[in-house]
């Protein structure tokens, strides 16, 4: 059985055994979080998004609509996605671009990621970068806009 804080809210009955969701975090009904995941404080995930096994996600991380996450990632505290590149009060696109971030992702702290990106399996994004396209499987991308310092063997 997963783990549910008594002051979060979760709505979604599919959330992996052994995960944990701690306070102040909302899970919407349609989330699908996997086995082993620590979803931390003041964390929103909302309805259109998959979480894989094992992944973490840190605090002041909220997961919009149209965001696929793959097993064995972290989300440092407060990255910051999008789903919409052109944002209007009260307009809303028929569907949200598709966010995923591959197997073995780590994302640092205060990053933004713009929707419609692919973060490639064991990449890393460093603190506070802002990413505005796809990454590389294995690369390592840190700055606004994010550029790619070097890959991990």
């Amino acid at each position: 059985m997963p783990f549910i804080h008594p002051l979060s809210d979760v709505q979604s009955l599919t959330i992996g055994k052994g995960s944990r969701v701690w306070q102040f975090s909302v899970v919407l009904k349609g989330a699908v979080i996997g086995d082993g995941c620590n979803i931390c404080a003041h964390t929103l995930v909302e309805n259109d998004v998959v979480i894989g096994s094992n992944v973490t996600i840190k605090s002041g991380v909220y997961l919009w609509d149209g965001i696929t996450i793959e097993d064995n990632v972290f989300i440092g505290p407060c990255v910051a996605f999008t789903n919409d590149k052109m944002p209007r009060s009260k307009v809303y696109p028929e569907q949200f671009l598709r966010t995923v971030i591959k197997s073995g992702a780590s994302i640092g702290a205060n990053a933004t990621i713009l929707p419609g990106i692919i973060l490639g399996e064991h990449c890393m994004v460093g603190a506070g970068a802002v990413v505005t396209k796809d990454v590389p499987a294995n690369a390592v991308v840190f700055g606004n806009p994010a550029r790619i310092i070097r890959y991990i063997e």
